[in-house]
């Protein structure tokens, strides 16, 4: 059963930040606490994957050993293009110190996105409806956010919006010059966390908020000041983000990133708990 008074915001992190997400969930859930009942899912990249995983009712234990357990592990693509994570992160650097107004720099982001050179569209697509038990929307609201690579605004997807499920959770992963953009209506999106890896203001209305982010871009903090709801936060801590290595994108990061994340999900349960009920 949902709870329509509750939220639960899932952020951005790669393969590493699904396997965190998932690790923390089913963590929450041994020790007694299982959030995934919430009214209302909101998923970034990452966190877009997981909240659908989420949605579709596979139970968190099979979740969690998907990520875990290398023989039940979906294939996953490694990046193939010109850029990797070092190359993007410099660029988004460079292109942040050029653009100092946030809209002109997601464009000046997307413009690179549109003209890169990545893997395959269709195998990419297919990498993700593998990462996906259920491939429609889930009768609870489901909320996944990704960014129009030509005008940087972002776009919210929901069982309403017409796009396909997994189209919708692609978009969101769309890493900038790594992967490909993906094509919605004949629009070209790329990764909701160029605007936000944790889309916090779409939980407004509900009465708590439970935020699961396996990265910071330096805007959470002022996005729990100005929640409406009560808001609590769990990042990554030291041996969690030393489970997700130098490239959170690695295939590799899924197991130990899984345990780091079950191991904190457990440490976090009684603080959870606490503000859940």
């Amino acid at each position: 059963m949902s709870d329509n008074g509750r939220a639960l915001v899932l952020g951005g992190g790669g393969v590493a930040g699904i396997a965190w997400l998932t690790g923390v969930l089913a963590g929450l859930a041994e020790e007694g606490t299982d959030v995934t009942g919430a009214g209302l899912l909101v998923g970034t990249s990452a966190g877009a994957a997981v909240a659908a995983q989420v949605g579709s009712g596979t139970p968190l234990e099979e979740l969690f050993e998907r990520q875990a357990d290398p023989r039940l592990q979906n294939r996953e693509l490694v990046p193939s293009g010109e850029v990797g994570v070092p190359e993007f992160a410099e660029i988004w650097a460079r292109l942040a110190s050029e653009h100092g107004d946030p809209a002109e720099l997601r464009r000046a982001i997307g413009a690179r996105a549109l003209a890169a050179v990545t893997v395959p569209e269709d195998e990419r697509r297919a990498v993700i409806a593998d990462r996906l038990p259920a491939r429609e929307w889930p009768e609870r609201r489901l909320l996944v956010t990704a960014v129009n690579a030509l005008t940087g605004e972002r776009r919210v997807f929901d069982r309403e919006s017409g796009a396909d499920l997994v189209d919708a959770v692609a978009a969101s992963c769309a890493v900038p010059m790594i992967w490909p953009t993906v094509p919605i209506g004949g629009v070209r999106y790329m990764d909701g966390g160029v605007h936000s890896a944790v889309s916090l203001d779409l939980a407004e209305g509900c009465e708590r908020a439970l935020v699961l982010a396996p990265m910071d871009d330096g805007t959470l903090d002022a996005q729990v000041t100005g929640a409406t709801g009560r808001v609590e936060t769990v990042l990554p801590d030291e041996v969690s983000l030393a489970a997700f290595g130098v490239d959170p994108l690695s295939p590799s990061s899924r197991t130990p990133s899984a345990e780091a994340g079950r191991a904190q999900g457990r440490a976090a349960a009684p603080v959870v708990e606490a503000f859940w009920r």
